[in-house]
């Protein structure tokens, strides 16, 4: 009787393991398990463990494994399941966690298990660790462990990782490449990416595609990517929905607005993506009110637009300064209930503040209720574009006592309003902390704006020996910064020697001759003046009206 109970609940169980997630189905088949006094079998354990997890009841899953009453069938495959589970809803610590207990109980992972916990590595550590383990339990000739080692490493922006474990790799398949290309593509290192995807050994498939043409995008590269279109032709791959998005955002951002365009009519079933892809090309052609007006076709045709079509939207309305229309997307981010959502919420302060409506933007900022860093910089980003520089340290130092980090981005907005508002010792205090305090290393932006500071106080050779002192070279911005306080305060001699560099580096930057020539002027010297003015005509260099460093 028993047998024939078994081979009932076996039967149960290969009609529904690959495709059941209905909780009432499996709830029989456990009840069947329970009341036929099968429990201590194993592969009977590791099956409800899995349908379970397919059904999306990781609470009930958790019950389950903990059960003391059958905590000897936990093999390798019942760990796995459940970090399998958890690694997949993005529930990192707890298949971390997982993980570790499972060791401590004395049980081996596998390949699987490994491929399993990959996902959950949020931090290079984590990923190192797991990689010595690999090594320990011999999987490192593991095509899919190697495949999920480069996917992380590339995933922590340590691509130097990544690309060492796929060289020592015996054996690559076509989710080896892909990471690998995924990884240089999504870290800036198009060309890489593009060189990888020359060197394939397997047939290139849809993510492939996508991701070299997102470098060919990001890095400009026409030529190429035009090549990869039509190996895509070639390999029948061209009619796919996320290669075609990737063709138009190719074109798009390499200026063939026209091919892109032709491209996106072709696309029948345009999705979310798809109108996204066409609005940022749009955006990016500076074709602002076509931006818009595109925006607003997708709702027509029925598409519910996500957090990269509104914040989108928004940045388009912004460029226009179109008030009235970035209201009408305000009122569909309420309908959809994006309202709460960090880059919305912050592309929604941008565009309030350069449309000229700061207590709108204030008001959308107070309305927020997890204000992340993101909304905090938008924010003082908004006050800074306004000209008010003690509210924007007012706001950094509220941020900083709420406990948010600041980023890159919220440091370039401080130390300008530093330097904006006089408050040079303060701002000299907060570059200094960024990196011991804040892990974040100056980049050109906050040189610039040191250099900014200190030249508008008028301390024009400590900021001179700042610049000197750049662990990397100043590039335009950190010397034209110098040469502006040198026109502001009349400093002929540091000012001359700053312009003749900036000559060099951009022979074509109308505003560094002007400076020059200002300066030449304030001490009489109209000779001089003419003579800068007269470089310019004989290089070819128009005046841009509206040109100031002040």
């Amino acid at each position: 009787m028993a047998l024939l109970n078994l081979q009932y609940i076996n039967k149960l169980l290969n009609s529904s393991t690959l495709q059941t997630t209905n909780i009432k189905h499996v709830t029989q088949i456990h009840s069947q398990i329970i009341t036929n006094n099968l429990t201590h079998l194993s592969y009977l354990f590791n099956h409800l463990i899995n349908l379970y997890s397919k059904c999306g009841q990781l609470s009930q899953t958790l019950l389950l494994f903990s059960n003391t009453n059958i905590s000897n069938n936990k093999n390798v495959i019942t760990w796995t399941s459940l970090i399998t589970q958890f690694s997949r809803t993005r529930k990192s610590n707890e298949a971390l966690n997982l993980f570790n207990q499972m060791r401590q109980t004395g049980v081996h992972p596998n390949q699987f298990t490994f491929s399993a916990v990959l996902p959950a590595c949020a931090e290079t550590m984590s990923v190192k660790q797991i990689q010595c383990l690999v090594l320990k339990h011999g999987f490192d000739s593991d095509v899919f462990v190697g495949s999920g080692l480069i996917d992380m490493y590339g995933k922590c922006c340590e691509m130097g990782y990544a690309e060492k474990v796929f060289d020592e790799m015996p054996e690559r398949n076509l989710v080896s490449w892909n990471s690998l290309i995924v990884g240089f593509s999504k870290n800036r290192f198009y060309e890489k990416a593009m060189t990888n995807f020359k060197e394939v050994l397997v047939s290139p498939d849809q993510v492939s595609f996508s991701s070299v043409l997102s470098a060919c995008a990001n890095s400009g590269s026409f030529c190429f990517g035009r090549q990869v279109h039509g190996v895509g032709i070639k390999h029948g791959l061209t009619e796919s929905a996320c290669v075609k998005n990737s063709l138009v955002d190719m074109y798009s951002k390499c200026g063939r607005f026209g091919e892109a365009l032709k491209l996106f009519r072709t696309i029948a079933d345009k999705d979310v993506v798809t109108w996204n892809v066409m609005v940022m090309g749009l955006l990016q052609n500076n074709c602002f009110e076509e931006a818009c007006n595109c925006f607003w076709v997708m709702r027509s045709e029925g598409v519910s637009p996500d957090e990269a079509s509104l914040s989108t939207a928004l940045h388009a309305s912004a460029s226009l300064g179109a008030l009235d229309q970035g209201a009408l997307i305000h009122n569909q981010i309420i309908k959809s209930g994006f309202i709460s959502n960090s880059c919305v919420a912050s592309a929604l302060i941008t565009m309030y503040a350069k449309c000229g409506g700061l207590v709108d933007a204030r008001r959308v900022f107070d309305e927020i209720d997890d204000r992340s860093v993101v909304c905090w910089t938008a924010m003082i980003a908004a006050c800074q574009l306004h000209g008010f520089g003690d509210q924007v340290i007012d706001l950094f130092e509220e941020m900083l006592v709420k406990g948010i980090k600041p980023d890159r981005i919220t440091l370039v907005c401080v130390l300008s309003a530093c330097g904006h508002t006089g408050r040079v010792e303060e701002g000299i205090k907060y570059y200094d902390s960024m990196k011991w305090l804040y892990g974040i290393e100056p980049g050109s932006e906050h040189y610039a704006c040191i250099v900014d500071m200190l030249s508008r106080a008028g301390r024009l050779d400590e900021a001179k020996m700042f610049v000197e002192s750049m662990p990397l070279e100043p590039d335009p911005s950190v010397w034209g910064a110098l040469l502006g306080g040198c026109r502001k305060h009349g400093n002929l001699e540091i000012g001359r020697e700053v312009a003749e560099r900036l000559f060099k580096m951009e022979p074509r930057n109308s505003g560094n001759y002007m400076l020059l020539s200002d300066i030449y002027a304030r001490y009489g010297m109209f000779e001089k003046a003419k003579e800068v003015r007269k470089m310019m005509g004989l290089n070819g260099v128009k005046k841009e009206p509206g040109y100031s460093w002040g």
